[in-house]
Parts: structure tokens; C-alpha cells; sequence
């Protein structure tokens, strides 16, 4: 993945990196070794400059940004560092705006918001506004959110980065849970603590992937 210059900037080098399904996979590395980059193109935010990149076997590559945006929605959700609620919505409204776009009406909207929130351990926080919510239960909400449209990949970046060491844990463990009930997880960290929790793990580090015992990977996910 280059940017233009001048100079060009190559933030991601050439690999071949597979995602398996059922895979909990987390990327750790310092600031600045292309970690973004790398959850930009996983999560068609941006397209790469050169080579193949497979989502679920379709070839992202010549997509529209409509259908990329489509691909998007349906098949990858995003939990981010900065939980990104909105303030005057409930717990179940702001999971169930993940879905407005999407053509169905309200009351199922409702019922899979309510439904996620359980899932992640809410479902007595349904009304609740993210004021009155801790950190920790904001970022399960977040979860419930990226969770909600039953997505096929769930991309976390730096989901742990703003809790206490208690509440990343329970945060971690909530992830933990959620692969083995079969979710397929990209986790980017800075921190190999939180790395460790995945059952591999790859370093990126100036823009080159590598995984311990060998090669990065066959092809693309």
C-alpha cells in the first residue's frame, strides 16, 4: 500500500496474510509500523494500491465503492478504541442505527439490537444512555453494535486502548467468548499483552507482516 508523495510513502509492503474462518488473529506493533494501513484495507476503507484482496473469496479489487460499502456492511464489523455512541441515543438505538441502511423496518431493528446487547452481557442496560454507562459498558455496546448485522469478520482496532487494566480484561474475555462461539477476529494492538490473547499473532513493524515460525500466510483472505 503506497501514498502519493512526493515522495511516494509505503506504508504496507507486498504479503500474502490468510484470515481462517473461526481464526482469531491479532496484529501487534509500534506506532507508525502500518497498523492502520493494514485495518484500512481489511476493512475496505481503503483500496490497495497493488495486488488481491479476497473478503469471504469475492475480489474486492473490482468493486464499485457502492458494493464495496454494501460488502462492508454486511460482512465485517468494526469495534474502535473511541467507543463513537451517540450521546442522546440508548444502549439498543445506537445498536440498532448500525442497521438503518439496511431496509429493515424498526421493530426487527429493535428486536436484533435487543438481541446483541444480551449477547454482550446488556440486556439490563437496554435504555440506558451512554452517560450513564461505564467504560467498560460503552464498549460492549460498541460490540453489540459491530455484532448486530451478523457480520462474517469482526475487526477490532485498539478496542482495549482507552480502559482500566480490569476492564480491558472482562473487555478481552467478552472477545475471547465471541470466538469460540465461532466469530472470526482481527485484533490490532500496540500492546503484546492483549496480542497474547489471540491464537495467532502476527508483528507488523515498517510496513512488514511476520509471524512467528514462518511465512505470513499462503494468500489472502
Amino acid at each position: 500500500m503506497t501514498y502519493p508523495g512526493p515522495p511516494p510513502v509505503t506504508a504496507l509492503t507486498s504479503t500474502d496474510l490468510v484470515v481462517r474462518p473461526g481464526d482469531f488473529l491479532t496484529v501487534v506493533g509500534p506506532s507508525g509500523s502500518g497498523k492502520s494501513t493494514l485495518l484500512n484495507v481489511i476493512g475496505l476503507l481503503d483500496e490497495p494500491t497493488s495486488g488481491t484482496f479476497l473478503l469471504d473469496g469475492v475480489d474486492t479489487g473490482p468493486l464499485r465503492d457502492a458494493d464495496r460499502t454494501v460488502l462492508r456492511g454486511r460482512r465485517i464489523g468494526f469495534v474502535f478504541q473511541a467507543f463513537h455512541l451517540l450521546r442522546h441515543r440508548t444502549a439498543w438505538e445506537n445498536v440498532a442505527l448500525a442497521m438503518l441502511y439496511g431496509g429493515q423496518d424498526r421493530d426487527l431493528r429493535e428486536e436484533r439490537a435487543r438481541e446483541a446487547l444480551r449477547r454482550v452481557g446488556l440486556g439490563h442496560r437496554l435504555d440506558a444512555l451512554p452517560s450513564t454507562l461505564s467504560g467498560g459498558e460503552r464498549q460492549r455496546v460498541a460490540i453489540a453494535r459491530a455484532l448486530v448485522s451478523r457480520p462474517s469478520l469482526l475487526l477490532c482496532d485498539e478496542p482495549t486502548g482507552s480502559l482500566d487494566s480490569a476492564t480491558a480484561a472482562a473487555v478481552l474475555d467478552l472477545l475471547a467468548e465471541l470466538h469460540s462461539d465461532g466469530m472470526t477476529i482481527v485484533l490490532i494492538t500496540h500492546d503484546p499483552s492483549v496480542a497474547a490473547r489471540g491464537n495467532r499473532t502476527v508483528t507488523i513493524r515498517d510496513g512488514v507482516l511476520s509471524e512467528p515460525g514462518g511465512a505470513v500466510g499462503q494468500g489472502e483472505r
